[in-house]
């Protein structure tokens, strides 16, 4: 397997891994703190750079759905990030404590092009 898509396929798990632990601690924690917007960052930028690794190595974006909810699901992790870290600047409590149900959200409508970019990716190896 190419080095590049070993790396493509860790940066993808690794923005799963980050962005489920940040919005399912968030959630447990009922308040959003620091290391949760920390780890949308990471979660953003892994799934970014994985993003583009595969954008290479297929020669570029093809219309599909799946590249259709892959880039909403971006900017969706792009907003989520910045908001929780506008949230936790403003230290406004209510804004804390109900920043949780956006997350979730967010993060179920992410999990749909991370799941069918697995879909496609086991087609073309098989």
């Amino acid at each position: 397997m190419p080095a590049m898509i070993r790396a493509a396929m860790l940066l993808m798990v690794t923005a799963l891994t980050c962005y489920t632990v940040g919005v399912w601690g968030e959630r447990l924690a009922q308040r959003l703190k620091p290391w949760h917007a920390m780890l949308f960052w990471c979660g953003f930028l892994a799934d970014t750079t994985g993003t583009e690794l595969m954008r290479r190595l297929a020669g570029g974006f093809t219309p599909s759905l799946h590249t259709a909810t892959g880039l909403l699901a971006l900017l969706l992790m792009l907003g989520h990030a910045v908001w929780a870290t506008m949230v936790l600047r403003r230290r406004d409590d209510a804004a804390l404590r109900a920043f949780h149900r956006i997350s979730i959200v967010v993060w179920a409508i992410w999990l749909i092009p991370f799941l069918s970019g697995m879909v496609v990716g086991m087609r073309r190896a098989g």
